[in-house]
């Protein structure tokens, strides 16, 4: 079942058109993230699917609601975490939170429960009295997913949700997040951090300048641009000079190696049964034969320098 969905949306400002004909969905308990440099498009994505901004053309739905007619309604079951984190510095942790919770809505006998259970889970709850002035950005940050959790949203949109966190709390936020998609709800990811979306995403949307460039998982984004294989290679230590003799001649030439394995850059996939049996016909005893799939990190690099091109 599609939670959220976008039909060839395009949103303009002005002259300058922030999204083109963008369309997509995501199922209920996908984690789905959305690539893109500065201005590509991601945060009005967010925006549009909140009815906090209006498409110039196509549709939005999420959860089964229209954000442009019935903006008000959705919110209440969306949470939202933005790139820069907007909370009451004047106020307490506690009160921040007792204050949105009341603005969602949670019932009052609920309100405290959620409040300190979401502080515990946060590392907050030992500065919960203390006011937000005195945070650091990455507490202010885990402030501000809590909050964005406190009316147990169906549909979460994060922007940048692990920024200024140390590892421990990011790592933290990630098993949230795998936590979250294995109860059922949506989580629309916008993020810079490829090796956070490679972990965490069932599939991916790579925006550029407005325009889905590519969409799908990790692994079919690499089938996509081609991506060659890397192919790492353990071998016996005195036969790694006959072997790399053999993917010489073969026409490999970006092999790197220590004492018992090569790692073979650029390999066709055609190619791997080929390179198995050249080193075998050649004598060389294998002990393990591991292709790896380009990360998506080099994935997205090559997809952006082929719309640069």
């Amino acid at each position: 079942m599609n939670l959220i969905e976008m039909d060839r949306v395009t949103k303009r400002f002005d002259d300058l058109i922030a999204l083109r004909d963008v369309s997509l969905t995501v199922a209920e308990g996908e984690v789905f993230g959305v690539l893109g440099h500065n201005g590509a498009g991601k945060t009005t994505s967010v925006r549009l699917l909140n009815g906090v901004l209006k498409p110039d053309g196509g549709r939005c739905r999420v959860l089964g609601l229209d954000p442009n007619l019935q903006g008000a309604r959705l919110r209440r079951q969306t949470g939202v975490l933005t790139e820069t984190p907007a909370v009451d510095e004047r106020l307490t942790a506690r009160e921040n939170l007792a204050i949105y919770a009341d603005l969602y809505g949670v019932p009052v006998r609920e309100c405290s429960r959620r409040v300190d259970a979401l502080l515990l889970d946060f590392a907050l709850l030992e500065r919960a009295d203390d006011k937000v002035s005195g945070y650091s950005k990455g507490m202010k940050q885990r402030l501000a997913l809590a909050r964005a959790l406190l009316h147990q949203p169906k549909a979460l949109f994060l922007d940048e949700p692990t920024a200024g966190l140390d590892p421990v709390a990011a790592h933290a936020v990630h098993q949230l997040i795998e936590q979250l998609s294995g109860e059922g709800r949506v989580v629309f990811l916008c993020t810079h951090n490829l090796a956070e979306a490679q972990r965490l995403c069932d599939r991916v949307a790579v925006l550029e300048r407005g325009r889905i460039i590519a969409l799908g998982s990790p692994d079919e984004l690499a089938r996509q641009v081609g991506g060659a294989l890397r192919l790492d290679i353990e071998v016996r230590p005195e036969q790694v000079p006959a072997a790399l003799d053999l993917l010489g001649r073969a026409g490999l030439e970006h092999v790197e190696y220590d004492a018992e394995t090569l790692a073979v850059s650029g390999v066709a996939r055609d190619r791997v049964p080929e390179i198995v049996q050249l080193l075998v016909d050649g004598g060389v005893s294998l002990y393990r034969v591991a292709p790896r799939e380009p990360s998506l990190e080099e994935v997205y690099f090559a997809l952006h320098a082929r719309e640069e091109a």
